[in-house]
C-alpha cells in the first residue's frame, strides 16, 4: 500500500510547529511545537494523538533547526511515527511568500529554493525561516518529496485591478510591488468549508472570509477564487491587528521621518509591533480588551476606543467586499478572535440588516469546534463561524500533489 502520512512543518525564525496526519481519514497522529531554538532554554512540546497519548515536554539547549527537527523525529519515533517511517509520503512546508511565481503547491527542487530565496526582500521575516525548515528536512530525508504550500497562492487569482497599486508601473514591476495577500491557506480552507456548510459547491458560492487572529485579513471569494484581499505587499496592510496598524496614509511615514526624526527601522517596528490594538490600548489580546470594557471604570475607555476602531475597520471591509462581489452568500469568521469572540462578530454586522446581515444572539453565544451558522433562520446572507485548519489544508494539498506527481517533479508554478 502506498504511504499515506504527511508531516506538516511551519518553521519560524526560532520555532517549528508540526503536525503528522494520516490522509486516509485526515486524522492527526501527533502535534507539537519547538520554541526558543538557539537558546539554552529551548522547549519541545509533543502530543501523540493516536491512541490518546499524553503531552510530553522537554526543555534544554537546541542549537538550530536541524537539532530541532532531529528532536522532533526522536519524539515521533517513540510513538512509532518517526521520520524514517515508510508510511511517510511527504513533508509539507508552509511558505509565507511565493510572489506571482507560485500559484499552487510545488514539489521543492533547487530552482524552487532559489525562487523562494529571491523573494526574501518582500518577506524578510518569514521566507528565510521557511527555507531553513525545508533545507533541514531535506537533509534528514533527502529521498522524500518536500512540498511548499504558499500563503500567497490562493490570492494569485486576483484581477490586476485589485492586485495593482496606483503607482508608476515601471517602478512597481522593477521592485515587484503589488498586493500579494497572506493567510491564503486559511482563506482557501474556510471558503470551501463554508460552501460545504451551506450544502453547496465552492463554485456556486460567494463568501467574505474574515480571518481574525493577532494577524487579521479579509478576502472576497467568488466561486472559489479570491478576487480581493486586505493584506498587500506585506501583512501590514488592511485590518487593524494585534500589533499592526493596517491601512494608513503612507504620508504618516514621511511625517515621522521629517518631523519625528525616526529612522525607517524605528517606523517599521512602530507599525508592525507597536501599533494596532496594543498601540491603541496596551493590549493585543481581545479577551483582555473585552474584560476591561466589561469591568468598566477608567480602564475601560481606552479599551472601548480600541475595540470601536477595530470594528469600524472590519465593517468597512465587509461593505467594500460586498460591493466587489455584488452578491454575498455568506460571511465566515475564523481564527482565534473570529472563532471565539462573540462580541466582535455581533458588532461587525450590527446595523447591516439592509445588506441581509444579522446574527442570532443565542447562536452567536454558543462555542464549539465545528462549523456553524450564527445567523437567524432564513437570513438572506448566512453568517458562519468556521474554525480554520491550515495544517489540514497544507497536508491535503501536499498529498494531492505527491499522489499525481509520482516522478517527484516540480508542479504548480508558472514562469514569470
Amino acid at each position: 500500500m502506498s504511504p499515506t502520512r504527511v508531516l506538516v512543518l511551519n518553521s519560524g525564525s526560532s520555532s517549528v510547529k508540526y503536525q503528522l496526519l494520516d490522509m486516509r481519514d485526515s486524522s492527526r497522529l501527533a502535534v507539537g511545537l519547538v520554541e526558543r531554538i538557539g537558546e539554552e532554554t529551548a522547549r519541545l512540546k509533543h502530543t501523540p494523538l493516536a491512541g490518546g497519548g499524553a503531552l510530553r515536554e522537554w526543555t534544554g539547549p537546541i542549537a538550530d533547526h536541524e537539532a530541532a527537527l532531529k528532536a522532533v523525529s526522536e519524539e515521533l519515533s517513540k510513538d512509532g511515527l518517526g521520520l524514517d517511517s515508510p508510511e511517510l509520503a511527504a513533508i509539507g512546508h508552509r511558505v509565507v511568500h511565493g510572489g506571482q511565481h507560485f500559484t499552487e503547491p510545488t514539489v521543492v527542487d533547487e530552482a524552487v529554493l532559489a525562487e523562494i530565496e529571491r523573494l526574501i526582500p518582500v518577506a524578510p521575516l518569514h521566507n528565510p525561516a521557511n527555507l531553513t525548515g525545508i533545507r533541514t528536512a531535506q537533509s534528514l530525508r533527502p529521498d522524500l518529496p518536500q512540498v511548499a504550500v504558499f500563503d500567497t497562492a490562493f490570492h494569485t487569482t486576483m484581477p490586476e485591478s485589485a492586485a495593482r497599486y496606483a503607482i508608476d508601473v515601471k517602478t512597481a514591476d522593477e521592485h515587484r510591488i503589488r498586493r500579494y495577500g497572506f493567510h491564503g491557506t486559511s482563506h482557501a480552507y474556510v471558503s470551501r468549508a463554508t460552501a460545504r456548510l451551506l450544502g453547496r459547491s465552492p463554485e456556486e458560492v460567494n463568501v467574505i472570509v474574515l480571518h481574525l487572529g493577532n494577524g487579521a485579513s479579509a478576502s472576497a471569494v467568488r466561486g472559489g477564487r479570491c478576487v480581493d484581499t486586505s493584506m498587500g505587499l506585506t501583512p501590514l496592510e488592511g485590518l487593524v491587528m494585534g500589533t499592526r496598524s493596517g491601512d494608513m496614509d503612507p504620508a504618516v511615514i514621511f511625517h515621522l521621518m521629517r518631523v519625528g526624526g525616526m529612522s525607517t527601522d524605528e517606523i517599521d517596528t512602530l507599525l508592525n509591533k507597536k501599533s494596532g490594538l496594543i498601540g491603541l490600548c496596551g493590549d493585543n489580546d481581545m479577551r483582555e480588551i473585552r474584560r476591561r470594557i466589561d469591568a468598566g471604570g477608567e480602564d475601560a475607555a481606552q479599551a472601548q476606543l480600541a475595540f470601536d476602531i477595530y470594528i469600524h475597520r472590519l465593517k468597512k471591509y465587509i461593505g467594500a467586499y460586498y460591493a466587489v462581489l455584488g452578491r454575498v452568500d455568506a460571511i465566515a469568521f475564523t481564527a482565534g478572535v473570529g472563532e471565539n469572540a462573540a462580541p466582535v462578530r455581533e458588532a461587525a454586522v450590527a446595523g447591516l440588516a439592509e445588506l441581509g446581515l444579522a446574527v442570532d444572539g443565542e447562536l452567536n453565544a454558543v462555542r464549539g469546534d465545528e462549523p456553524r451558522l450564527i445567523s437567524p433562520a432564513h437570513a438572506r446572507v448566512a453568517v458562519a463561524v468556521v474554525p480554520t485548519d491550515e495544517e489540514l489544508e497544507i497536508a491535503t494539498q501536499t498529498y494531492a500533489l505527491v499522489g499525481k506527481s509520482s516522478a517527484g517533479k516540480s508542479a504548480g508554478g508558472k514562469n514569470n
